[in-house]
């Protein structure tokens, strides 16, 4: 308990309950008495003695009722006081567990005021904390296997090549490139994050129609997509669909959405893309088969380093930054983003300002 801050608190009790007492005793003294006087005459009564004793007998019951009412406040206000302090000196030492890295530690929320709201507050942000802590050290994890497995292969490629286990041939040499663009591709994605962050600062907002953005960003992932025997159904694309936004930053969010869709569609599935207009928004979806992604994780697949598929396989490979880089750009648009799972089919959407 902050004992100083506590008898602060009282202190100014006592205070307004002197202010009290003096304005009392004053009023006494020039308004009561001299109305006390005033009557005396009237009745040819001497008021000398009368007034002296007058004003004695309030004064001296004036005193104890200040003292009574001092000896009241303090352990009232004590009371109530600690039980206002109690949460905030709590707050303080759990603020203490968390900077040393415990986030287990919550208050007790037992009022409904603004201090139990504040409990509350107090209370989402530790475990706001606590889940990008796990996510930070899944992201390490994520990130180092990422880069051994590469970096792994090019060292054993690079021993046999030295060592002369296998021949210089053209083969190793594409085997060594793919590796590589593995780690730029990493790197790469890395960096958007990075841009995607100062985004706000960057941003050049006009109307675009959304068919005419999907239109660019599309054929670059034919070839992807053809490999897979992907189909991409645009046919619920409202070609007079207009959104405010920076014509770069949607094309990245366009490119990030597809590639995550072509990651996770399996062999021959359709990805549909859907607009629709909002009140003051236009909503643009894109569903594809595949992997069922748990109720559970659908509020987290947007966080940094998140990834859903736990096997960390290459197929499925990445370190989880695609859809945190989308999260980023939308929301520094004035946007939102959210996901849906049923069916074996996942819906990433995301919402703009309607132009």
């Amino acid at each position: 308990m902050n004992i100083r801050l506590l008898w602060k608190l009282i202190a100014v009790n006592i205070l307004i309950v002197a202010f009290v007492i003096i304005v009392v005793w004053v009023a006494v003294d020039y308004l009561a008495a001299d109305y006390f006087v005033a009557l005396m005459k009237k009745y040819n009564i001497s008021p000398r003695s009368s007034h002296e004793m007058f004003v004695s007998a309030l004064h001296r019951y004036l005193i104890w009722a200040s003292l009574a009412a001092v000896v009241l406040s303090v352990p009232i206000s004590y009371y109530f006081m600690q039980r206002v302090l109690t949460p905030l000196t709590q707050m303080t030492r759990i603020a203490g567990q968390i900077a040393a890295g415990d986030y287990s530690a919550h208050l007790a929320v037992k009022t409904k005021d603004e201090v139990g709201e504040l409990a509350r507050a107090f209370n989402r942000m530790a475990d706001s904390l606590q889940r990008i802590e796990q996510l930070r050290k899944t992201m390490v994890v994520d990130v180092a296997h990422e880069l051994r497995t590469p970096l792994t292969n090019i060292r054993g490629y690079l021993e046999a090549l030295h060592d002369d286990v296998v021949p210089p041939s053209r083969e190793t040499i594409e085997l060594l490139q793919e590796e590589t663009q593995r780690l730029v591709r990493l790197v790469e994605s890395l960096l958007r994050l990075a841009q995607a962050d100062a985004a706000k600062e960057h941003l050049d907002i006009m109307p675009i129609r959304i068919s005419e953005a999907l239109a660019t960003v599309l054929p670059a992932f034919e070839p992807k997509l053809a490999g897979k025997s992907i189909t991409v159904d645009t046919e619920a694309v409202d070609p007079q669909a207009m959104v405010k936004a920076d014509p770069h930053k949607l094309a990245q969010i366009f490119d990030n959405l597809l590639q995550n869709a072509w990651q996770y569609t399996p062999e021959g599935g359709c990805l549909r893309i859907v607009t629709r207009p909002l009140k003051a928004f236009v909503k643009i979806a894109m569903t594809n088969p595949g992997i069922t992604i748990a109720q559970d994780d659908l509020g987290l697949i947007f966080e940094r380093f998140f990834r859903g598929e736990k096997s960390r396989s290459r197929q499925h490979g990445g370190a989880g930054i695609g859809l945190a880089i989308v999260k980023e750009l939308v929301e520094v648009q004035d946007g939102q983003v959210g996901a849906t799972a049923s069916d074996a089919e996942t819906t990433i959407w995301f919402s703009l300002p309607s132009a």
